[in-house]
């Protein structure tokens, strides 16, 4: 007798002891991975700074003034950080050896206007206001060098891109246990190497072998507890697979805080990586993937072992599996199919368009606020929360309403919380907050939906393809927002969330032309899919 996945699945139990196990595992690594994904906001974070002068260091020790005090005849930066100028990154050029100058107020006998007094480039360093220590304050990534801060968030975003292009192929060709653990051993010693780096250049690297790596386990994680699981329960554990790592952003703002030097902060958050290598005992290979290889036998004995895991047996005529898509005629993708057709081309357009702007939107609202927020933690701690009622909701909606409409307006209330957020008064604090949360909740929404669609409007034999070639455009959003981010805001503080509303504005109404997929087969054919209204 010929048996599908799914139906030795449904004998064996589709959602029982043994898959809640695998899941509570599995999301394990989608809370370890959130660190990587967002840990920027924290290990370079960028205090208020001024340029350091050892003249003044030198007065300040005769004069007996505090660091408060000293800080007051360095130039004096522009106000909040983000909205950098050329005098926050120069000195004064004045001789601070001459007699003539008093403890009380040693500039006001050189000039009563400060702004008439010389400049001089900024050639000894910078005070930093922080009791803590990131990534900016060791290597100084300030003003000439603030690049550097985007590069070094870009690089995480392009190993994302790398990895996640040749995840397919690998864990495809040497299986999902092997290829995981294997990511999962070089994440933990890239992580703790680049904690110990002497030198920015070394942290690049180590960050940028992070990103190759970590983004990979965290997509084999999802691919393996989606094959465990039966049909019916995928959709939901997927989403709640993406929970797990809001989960990671509680504990990641609450680690942060007790930590305050980058260093130990991400020693701390890379440590847990390794014990994730005692799955090796704990985790079996996908019998989807088995199966692929013509491993029947240990496909058959891993079944065995989750319906005795799950008080459950199979029946003795279960004796041959085969995969879903063995039924029908085999056809060889290719990357043409995904645009050679009008409806199929105006989906793929569409969603790569809406993939690039989840990531562009989310992982800059999360930036902007390391920039603007007074209290990072707290507010870190606050939009994190929001994801949870998002979640929900998605869960809610999706199978009530549909998929185009909730789609549609988590962009739209996105795109106009970031309107809104930029000419919010300063002193109007908690609406800001308020605001932000709403954001953050629309752009998670429109994430998991996304992730979702993606697989629903695309034929069988492209279907793979069609959601790689897309997705990947996530990660290209990634390498871009930290430019984004810093160099706008430099022109004005809130002109980076202005570029986020006609992002999220224009991505919700891009939805409205897609075809609902609430309650329909997956299309198997182009034809099926070019049909879909």
């Amino acid at each position: 007798m010929t048996t599908t996945v799914d139906d030795a699945l449904e004998h064996g139990g589709e959602f029982h002891f043994f898959q809640k196990q695998m899941f509570f595992l599995l999301s394990l690594l989608s809370v370890a991975f959130t660190p990587i994904y967002v840990g920027i906001v924290f290990l370079g974070f960028t205090p208020d700074h001024r340029c350091r002068s050892p003249g003044v260091a030198e007065l300040s020790l005769r004069c007996g003034w505090s660091p408060a005090e000293e800080l007051n005849y360095t130039v004096p930066g522009p106000g909040p950080v983000g909205e950098a100028s050329p005098r926050q990154c120069r000195r004064y050029e004045v001789d601070w050896n001459q007699s003539a100058l008093s403890c009380v107020d040693p500039l006001a006998s050189l000039d009563t206007n400060r702004s008439r007094l010389p400049l001089g480039p900024c050639r000894d360093g910078w005070l930093y206001e922080t009791p803590g220590s990131s990534i900016v304050t060791e290597f100084n990534l300030v003003c000439a060098n603030s690049w550097m801060l985007d590069l070094f968030q870009s690089s995480v975003n392009v190993g994302f891109f790398i990895g996640s292009m040749s995840i397919g192929y690998i864990a495809d060709r040497f299986g999902r246990k092997l290829c995981l653990l294997t990511t999962i051993l070089i994440n933990a010693a890239s992580g703790v190497l680049m904690a110990i780096s002497p030198t920015y250049t070394w942290m690049l690297i180590f960050r940028l072998i992070q990103g190759l790596v970590s983004k990979a386990g965290w997509l084999i994680g999802f691919i393996l507890i989606t094959e465990f699981v039966g049909r019916s329960y995928r959709r939901t554990v997927g989403i709640f697979y993406q929970v797990a790592f809001t989960v990671g952003l509680l504990v990641l703002a609450g680690v942060a805080y007790a930590l305050p030097h980058w260093r130990w902060l991400q020693f701390t958050v890379t440590l847990p990586n390794f014990c994730f290598l005692l799955y090796y005992w704990c985790i079996p290979e996908s019998p989807r993937w088995l199966i692929s290889q013509n491993k029947n036998a240990e496909a058959m004995r891993i079944f065995k072992h989750i319906a005795k895991k799950n008080g459950k047996s199979l029946p003795a005529s279960l004796q041959r599996l085969r995969l879903e898509e063995e039924t029908g005629k085999k056809l060889n993708p290719s990357f043409l199919d995904l645009v050679r057709t009008p409806q199929i081309r105006k989906h793929t357009l569409i969603l790569m368009y809406n993939w690039f702007t989840s990531s562009v939107l989310y992982q800059g609202l999360i930036m902007h606020m390391g920039l603007a927020g007074d209290n990072i933690y707290l507010e870190f701690f606050y939009s994190a929360l929001v994801e949870f009622p998002a979640a929900f909701m998605v869960i809610l909606t999706i199978d009530r309403i549909g998929r185009r409409y909730p789609w549609a307006a988590s962009n739209i209330v996105a795109g106009a919380a970031c309107l809104a957020s930029g000419f919010i008064p300063g002193d109007l604090q908690w609406l800001r907050i308020i605001v932000s949360c709403l954001g953050r909740m629309g752009i998670t929404m429109a994430f998991e939906i996304v992730c979702l669609v993606s697989a629903e409007l695309y034929p069988t034999f492209i279907r793979n393809l069609g959601v790689h070639v897309c997705s990947s455009m996530c990660d290209i959003g990634g390498i871009i927002t930290p430019f984004l981010v810093y160099r706008l805001t430099n022109i004005w503080l809130e002109l980076p969330l202005m570029v986020f509303a006609v992002v999220g504005l224009v991505a919700g109404g891009l939805v409205l032309l897609l075809p609902e997929t609430k309650g329909k087969a997956l299309p198997e054919t182009i034809e099926e899919a070019e049909n879909m209204q």
